[in-house]
């Protein structure tokens, strides 16, 4: 599923490619992926203009003219992007908006996991998921503070409170597994019994991870392009996902994978202490 880098990286790629343009036409070939009624948003978006795009977490805020948002969230395998009118049509091309330059933005999903929905700007938090949200990483609102505060509330293992997103938003499998072997805290610590100089550390490590992986553009484990159609290339600084197995590269001890909430989580039995 793509994180919060990865969408990052997908709105700074789209943004330059959309940005001025005014839709002529849209087609939902797959209603589904629409939240709400699918010609509804086609019909509301004809003629609207493309005026930017912002980001919330792993939620794109495409704002449009006659102050409406299109909210997109990728889930598990969409991706964007610009093509000519008369390009042929791919088997997992869901949505189509067309340009009055006859250019055509393309929504491909092989999942069909995606959605987008219609709203008035300024009420994401109101009529979309957003609003169950925490704070995103390098945001002022994160803090030290805000971190212990919210980890303190929480009996559960962090590895579910962080990927739970009602504290730290935007955050996934790939990059909890790696921000806490960074941290060196197992996966099955209780997020409330976590010493309050580690939550420190987490907290730091948490910034300055997101920060390096949207500076390379993402992680491509598997299927993750950018509007550019360009992978990413974070996956190279992995140091646990996708490692089962190999020595870890500060302690030497292999790595191990277990399942938590059913997904896959790999870490150091050595470097990793649980707290309880």
């Amino acid at each position: 599923m793509p994180e919060m880098p990865e969408v990052e990286t997908v709105r700074r790629t789209l943004l330059p490619l959309i940005k001025g343009k005014t839709i002529k036409e849209v087609t939902v070939w797959y209603p589904k992926i629409i939240t709400g009624d699918a010609k509804e948003f086609a019909k509301q978006l004809t003629g609207k203009k493309i005026e930017n795009i912002d980001r919330y977490a792993k939620y794109l805020l495409i704002r449009l003219s006659d102050n409406l948002t299109i909210v997109s969230h990728l889930r598990m395998e969409g991706k964007y992007r610009l093509v000519k009118i008369n390009t042929k049509k791919d088997k997992h091309d869901h949505v189509q908006i067309v340009f009055k330059d006859n250019s055509a933005l393309r929504y491909n999903d092989v999942r069909k996991f995606g959605r987008m929905q219609l709203i008035k700007t300024g009420t994401e938090r109101e009529k979309t998921g957003i609003g169950k949200l925490g704070v995103e990483p390098n945001s002022a609102a994160f803090t030290v503070s805000y971190l212990q505060n919210g980890l303190a509330r929480k009996k559960k293992n962090i590895k579910n409170t962080l990927l739970d997103q009602s504290i730290v938003a935007g955050l996934g499998n790939i990059y909890v597994d790696e921000v806490l072997w960074e941290t060196k805290i197992h996966p099955l610590s209780q997020a409330n019994a976590i010493p309050a100089e580690k939550i420190a550390q987490l907290h730091d490590n948490i910034n300055s991870l997101i920060e390096l992986a949207i500076a390379e553009r993402g992680t491509t484990v598997h299927t993750y392009l950018d509007a550019n159609g360009k992978t990413g290339g974070f996956q190279k600084m992995l140091q646990v996902y996708g490692h089962k197995g190999e020595p870890c590269v500060r302690c030497g001890t292999p790595l191990e994978k277990i399942k938590v909430n059913g997904r896959g989580t790999t870490f150091c039995p050595k470097c990793q202490v649980i707290y309880k």
